[in-house]
């Protein structure tokens, strides 16, 4: 068996709908558990990221998939909170040789999301973890373009579209980016399990 945990921050609701459907692909991995995990306010106290359950919960996890929506071109603050509050396990090289990816979401077609990924894949890799990629080829250059990673995103799945509806039912993502996401997460919960020699 092996775990998989998504932990990750969402402000509007897209990278929460990114984390299901990064779960739901991983799911469909035979012996694959995944759990979600949102950083939210109520876990930041006096400016510092709290909660040692969410800390536990990815110690013992075998791959660990980092989320934010880009904003300002990097991670939400209250994600970079968390990855701050995280140096206590880089310190004694916790999660050294899990696998580990990243995902993030944004308003414009650019909206430099690449550089959030690059965060997530340093920070990643100070901790000694091992990176997964999309790969994927973008579906405009495929036969059956069903809008599979669609941005050309190959570091980490990033997803693009801005919603103006005020009400979080009418949140949704755009279909090549689920799609896009949800074969991520299967590609991801594989590639937990060759590094973890589960059969």
């Amino acid at each position: 068996m092996s775990n998989l945990a998504i932990v990750y921050f969402s402000g509007s609701g897209k990278t929460h709908l990114m984390a299901q459907a990064i779960a739901e692909g991983a799911t469909q991995v035979i012996k694959v558990k995944v759990e979600l995990l949102r950083i939210v306010e109520d876990q930041i106290v006096k400016g510092v990221w709290q909660d040692p359950e969410i800390l536990e919960k990815l110690n013992q996890a075998d791959a660990i998939v980092f989320g934010s929506p880009t904003y300002m071109g990097g991670v939400a603050g209250q994600f970079k909170l968390f990855i701050d509050a995280a140096s206590e396990v880089w310190f004694r090289q916790g999660w050294k040789d899990k696998i580990a990816a990243g995902f993030t979401h944004g308003s414009c077609p650019s909206g430099d999301q690449q550089s959030t990924l690059l965060y997530l894949a340093i920070n990643a890799a100070q901790h000694g973890m091992i990176w997964v990629n999309v790969g994927d080829l973008p579906s405009q250059f495929l036969e059956k373009n069903d809008g599979v990673n669609r941005l050309g995103s190959f570091l980490g799945v990033t997803g693009q579209g801005t919603d103006l509806s005020t009400g979080e039912d009418k949140i949704d993502l755009d279909p090549g980016d689920r799609l896009t996401a949800f074969q991520f997460g299967k590609r991801i919960a594989q590639a937990a399990q060759r590094w973890n020699h589960v059969h």
